[in-house]
C-alpha cells in the first residue's frame, strides 16, 4: 500500500517536472483515501513557500475544514525541508513517508532531524526509502537536463 501511495506522489512530481519545477510531489491520505495532492510551484507562482508539502497541507486543511490533520499520513517524494517539517508537525500529521533523502536541505534525518531530535507538542512517525530509486531518479534526471540546458526554468 505504501508503494501505491508513493506512486501517486510521484505523479505529482511529474506534474512539477512538466512545469519546469523541481520535481517533488506530495499526497495526504486519511482513512485510506487520498484527500489532497501537491507539487512544487515555487517558480510558477514566484513564491518561496509553494513547496509540494505546503500545497498538499493547504488543500487538506480546506477539505477537512480544520488546521489539524489528525490521523492523516503524508507521502512525499523528497525529504522535507525545515519549513515543511515544521508545517507537518504543526498540522498534526500522524505519519510521514519519504521517498528519497535530501542531503542538502533535508530536515527529517539527513542534514538535521526536526521530527526525532527535538521534543515538540506533536510527534510524527517517519518511514524512509519508499520507492527510493524512482524518487531519486526523477530529481537526478531533472537536474541533469537543467545543467545540459535542456530545461530552462526562466521561460514558462
Amino acid at each position: 500500500m505504501k508503494e501505491k501511495y508513493m506512486l501517486e506522489a510521484l505523479k505529482e512530481a511529474k506534474k512539477a517536472y512538466l512545469k519546469k519545477e523541481v520535481p517533488v510531489g506530495a499526497i495526504i491520505v486519511k482513512d485510506g483515501l487520498i484527500i489532497s495532492r501537491g507539487h512544487n510551484l515555487k517558480e510558477t507562482k514566484q513564491n518561496s513557500i509553494e513547496h509540494a508539502e505546503i500545497v498538499a497541507i493547504n488543500k487538506a486543511c480546506k477539505k477537512l475544514k480544520s488546521w489539524r490533520l489528525i490521523d492523516c499520513e503524508m507521502y512525499v517524494t523528497l525529504e522535507p525541508c525545515v519549513m515543511c517539517a515544521g508545517a507537518i508537525i504543526n498540522s498534526r500529521i500522524k505519519k510521514l513517508y519519504i521517498g528519497t533523502m535530501d542531503m542538502k536541505t533535508g530536515a527529517c534525518g539527513s542534514k538535521l532531524d526536526l521530527l526525532n531530535d527535538y521534543k515538540f507538542n506533536h510527534n510524527v512517525e517517519v518511514e524512509k526509502g519508499i520507492l527510493n530509486k524512482e524518487c531519486e531518479y526523477i530529481l537526478k534526471d531533472f537536474f541533469k537536463k537543467l545543467r545540459e540546458g535542456k530545461i530552462n526554468t526562466e521561460e514558462k
